[in-house]
């Protein structure tokens, strides 16, 4: 088996967090389903891989690529991957490895195959696109996510990936969801939005367009940049094959790797 796939301490967390599977029937109680750790194996192997389910090695996983399909289906319709998520944000910030004081945010496009948010992409000779959103704090940690049509402009989900940031708990004080300051580039540059931005408590640090390249936001903003490239690393996240998109998944495995490295 491919431990690799899943180290302990990522099944450590997951496990908690699974749904209980139904009891098996008394009568003609059929094959034995596959274990849930095998199915998480099959799983992980297509979001780095982008092989098709029915690729998946059932001698490396444990499980076949239609279980893990349908154990994934059952899993995200559950709340499992926002739940561990917040899970790890909140070891993060009580390891004091969380700083929210600092944000930054961007969008990023990536070509979709088919799915519900799919869109013609302006920078992709209006091929079909999707487009990840992403809000992270000072060291490039995920806070938030979202995925929406390829033709959608980054400023528009502003405000529903601030309202997506969990209320990250720490060992003392109050839960914290709001960053201090938010940095931008032009595409955020609205004067509508700087006023949201304040009226939450938040101090807009957003690059204005017709200035020149030399406002020195882009030191604290770069973090935002490198995550997209740690998220794209998985290949699944590159082009979309499918409606299912396991953004948050593969955010809490980005956020698992910061907590190892802290050690």
């Amino acid at each position: 088996m491919s431990d690799d796939l899943v180290p302990d301490d990522l099944w450590e967390r997951v496990a908690p967090l699974l749904p209980p599977r139904p009891p098996r029937r008394h009568r003609h109680p059929g094959r034995l389903p596959a274990d849930d750790l095998a199915a998480l194996r099959g799983i992980i192997y297509v979001l780095r891989k982008n092989v098709s389910w029915r690729d998946v090695p059932a001698e490396r996983t444990g499980c076949s690529g239609v279980t893990a399909w349908r154990r994934l289906r059952g899993w995200t319709e559950a709340g499992v991957w926002p739940r561990l998520h917040e899970v790890l944000l909140a070891e993060l910030r009580k390891a004091g490895l969380l700083d929210m004081d600092d944000c930054s945010v961007d969008g990023s496009h990536v070509r979709a195959e088919r799915g519900a948010h799919t869109g013609p992409s302006p920078v992709d000779r209006a091929r079909p696109g999707s487009k990840h959103h992403l809000i992270v704090d000072r060291h490039g940690t995920p806070l938030a996510v979202s995925l929406t049509a390829g033709n959608r402009h980054d400023v528009t989900q502003l405000t529903p990936l601030l309202d997506a940031i969990p209320r990250v708990r720490a060992l003392v004080g109050r839960p914290r969801h709001r960053p201090g300051r938010l940095f931008a580039d032009r595409g955020y540059d609205y004067d509508k939005y700087r006023r949201i931005l304040r009226a939450r408590g938040i101090t807009p640090k957003i690059a204005r367009r017709g200035v020149p390249h030399s406002s020195g936001l882009g030191k604290t903003r770069w973090v935002v940049e490198r995550t997209f490239a740690w998220l794209h690393q998985f290949k699944r996240l590159r082009i979309r094959y499918e409606i299912r998109a396991d953004l948050q998944l593969a955010c809490s495995i980005i956020c698992l790797r910061r907590l190892r490295t802290s050690f």
